[in-house]
């Protein structure tokens, strides 16, 4: 089945139970993911910000099957996962990829690293252990690792370098589409730029689309194509990268940018919000942004506010925008 979008999100929905008493019954659910919906097209990165506890790393591992679904379809090329059966999953799996936040514990200390990359061909009988070496060294070559580090074990890399590894674990199935969790935020700032730029190659040369996941919108308008805001669950403002940067138009949205370091003296920032994002179990009604917004009014703590198109692909949440 063809599609002109490699993932299309539709109502998306993941609350988790939340449990309590002597034989835990259920009191309660936690709305991580509440009615997220976006499109992804082939051979771009999208980027997925907002702040910890928007609910973000929750999308993207429940795009990638880690979590069940609440509600929603999540179509890959077209065709629902969900009407997929186990062996179709199971064919599927080395087409869409997971890059971890944490490159060091996602990978096994007692493993070489040689052979971490390339298990997942073996599991997934993509090739022989004849060729095995030769398409691990291929990977490495291509992630910016050198073919005597195939025999090392992860203690002996850098930050960096292990998150190399991790790219090239992900690269290695030949896949089309990566899911990547804020996969710089703990790197240092030279090393981040490196990643950056392997990301950038991976779509320019290879083809390969990412949902880029991260708090840091410096690092987004750098790499991104398209970009959507996340706040408590829900989507605020999509937009490509150009547009949402050059004209914010949610509080939220707006709010993060001002809050961007900057060395220019002639900035001068627009209020940023105050306090902590609330209880995605118990969300404010109405706007979830409400209780943080400062232009909120009566009917933002009343009425939801519909993700509606303001211009040609970009939508926004908001009761007083001027929508066309």
């Amino acid at each position: 089945m063809s599609s002109e979008y490699i993932i299309e999100v539709d109502a998306l929905k993941k609350h988790f139970p939340i449990r309590d008493g002597l034989f835990g019954q259920e009191t309660g659910q936690l709305r991580a993911v509440d009615g997220v919906s976006f499109r992804i097209r082939p051979g771009t990165i999208f980027g997925l910000v907002g702040e910890s506890g928007s609910g973000k790393t929750t999308v993207g591992r429940t795009v990638l099957g880690l979590h069940d679904k609440t509600a929603g379809t999540i179509k890959y090329r077209g065709q629902d996962l969900s009407t997929l059966t186990a062996r179709e999953m199971q064919s599927l799996r080395p087409r869409i990829q997971l890059v971890f936040q944490d490159p060091y514990s996602s990978l096994n200390p007692r493993m070489r690293i040689g052979d971490a990359i390339g298990e997942a061909l073996l599991a997934h009988k993509l090739c022989t252990r004849a060729e095995l070496y030769d398409r691990v060294i291929a990977v490495m070559k291509i992630c910016g690792l050198a073919p005597q580090h195939y025999p090392r074990f992860p203690h002996e890399f850098s930050g960096g370098q292990r998150q190399r590894i991790g790219i090239a674990r992900a690269l290695i199935l030949n896949p089309d589409f990566i899911i990547a969790d804020e996969p710089i935020s703990a790197l240092d700032v030279s090393i981040q730029a490196q990643i950056i730029n392997l990301f950038s190659d991976l779509r320019d040369d290879h083809g390969v689309t990412f949902l880029f996941i991260s708090h840091d919108l410096g690092v987004v308008e750098h790499l991104c194509d398209d970009v959507a805001v996340m706040y408590l669950g829900q989507l605020v403002e999509t937009a490509s990268r150009d547009a949402l940067f050059s004209q914010p138009l949610h509080p939220y949205t707006q709010a993060l940018l001002a809050a961007v370091p900057t060395l220019d003296p002639q900035h001068e920032p627009i209020a940023v919000i105050n306090g902590e994002i609330p209880d995605p179990s118990r969300p404010p009604s109405g706007c979830r942004f409400s209780s943080r917004c400062p232009q909120a009014e009566a009917q933002c703590h009343a009425t939801v506010p519909e993700l509606r198109e303001v211009s040609p692909g970009h939508r926004v949440a908001c009761h007083f925008i001027q929508f066309n």
